[in-house]
């Protein structure tokens, strides 16, 4: 097998339920996991404890039994976490059912750009558009992946739009074209190592808690409508964002890879906008009006985690710090380290 075709290695933990879980994992499944201590759903080890338990479902970890993916023990442990995630997440937004005001909101084109790919056009340095690729590598090393399960859930118009806009994410039937596989051409290009999750250990919570978000929504029926909610909120919001990032990228003079990445998402995902809220969201809510107080919760938490994320990088940034938990070393072609740090 291809190095880059296995599976990744199991994080390194942060504390001790990570750490319990992780310890668990190299050993047989239905060995006994750690009880469930109280503890805060938005630090980063109970992130990254969630993170490792949706990587089962995935494509699993180097060495570990693939028994675990439904090992009674581990689902109950991770129910816990999960239940202490959508808690904090319903305490942290509004909530409410003004669908047509989330929308609304979310195409509402600011005065101002703000946000991080307009830092990154307007004054962004080449080391931070790595740290940038890297924090958004573990999301796109699984990019439409957990919307995948929402397929079985719908029915009707709304399932045919999301799959219409799932058969693009997945490149249209062309392996080289799948968008896993074009960002994954972007940070070798960028210098960087292609390798599934292989970043997974320098990022921090705030990006961690995103990619949570998409596991929890996608993997739970009751919670479908804040899983089109949200997939909802990344499309409709990703076509100007890449836009920008074209921008940056051409300014930085950075490699083609990187740059065609983002102008794929420029005119795609302005399609998928229309898809999204014409097929999904109508239909969906024509068929099950209940849903709407659903699909805004999923709207707002994608809102209020990705807020937190650029306002932490940024934060950093402006101290003229890292946003990463380590250094990432610059490598070349044939995986060589050509340089460490990322200043």
């Amino acid at each position: 097998m291809h190095t880059a075709d296995r599976p990744p290695r199991l994080p390194q933990p942060c504390g001790d339920m990570s750490a319990g879980i992780i310890a668990a994992l190299r050993g047989d499944a239905g060995t006994g996991v750690p009880a469930p201590a109280d503890g805060d759903p938005w630090d980063r080890d109970a992130q990254l404890s969630l993170h490792t338990c949706y990587g089962l479902h995935y494509r699993g970890f180097e060495d570990v039994d693939p028994e675990w993916e439904w090992d009674p023990g581990l689902l109950g442990l991770r129910a816990v976490l999960e239940r202490r995630f959508l808690e904090w997440l319903r305490a942290e937004t509004a909530g409410g059912a003004d669908l047509d005001a989330e929308l609304d909101q979310l195409l509402t084109v600011p005065e101002e750009d703000s946000g991080l790919s307009a830092f990154l056009r307007d004054q962004g340095l080449p080391w931070q558009a790595r740290e940038y690729f890297v924090h958004r590598s573990i999301l796109h090393h699984q990019e439409a992946d957990p919307y995948a399960w929402l397929i079985p859930r719908l029915r009707g118009e709304a399932k045919a739009a999301l799959v219409a806009v799932e058969f693009d994410e997945f490149g249209g039937g062309h392996g080289e074209r799948i968008h896993q596989r074009l960002y994954a051409d972007l940070l070798r290009g960028a210098g960087l190592n292609p390798t599934y999750l292989r970043y997974l250990d320098v990022v921090p919570t705030q990006m961690l808690a995103i990619v949570t978000m998409m596991s929890l929504f996608g993997l739970h029926r009751t919670l479908r409508g804040a899983g089109v909610g949200h997939f909802a909120a990344v499309e409709i919001s990703s076509s100007p964002a890449s836009k920008r990032m074209v921008d940056a990228l051409e300014r930085l003079e950075a490699d083609p890879a990187c740059v065609r990445f983002y102008r794929e998402h420029v005119e795609a995902d302005a399609v998928h906008e229309q898809l999204m809220r014409r097929g999904v969201i109508d239909d969906l809510l024509a068929q099950e009006p209940d849903l709407r107080e659903s699909m805004v919760f999923g709207m707002q938490a994608t809102t209020l985690l990705e807020d937190r994320f650029t306002e932490f990088v940024l934060g950093q940034w402006q101290a003229g710090s890292s946003s990463l938990l380590a250094d990432v070393p610059e490598v070349g072609a044939d995986g060589e380290t050509l340089r460490s740090g990322t200043g």
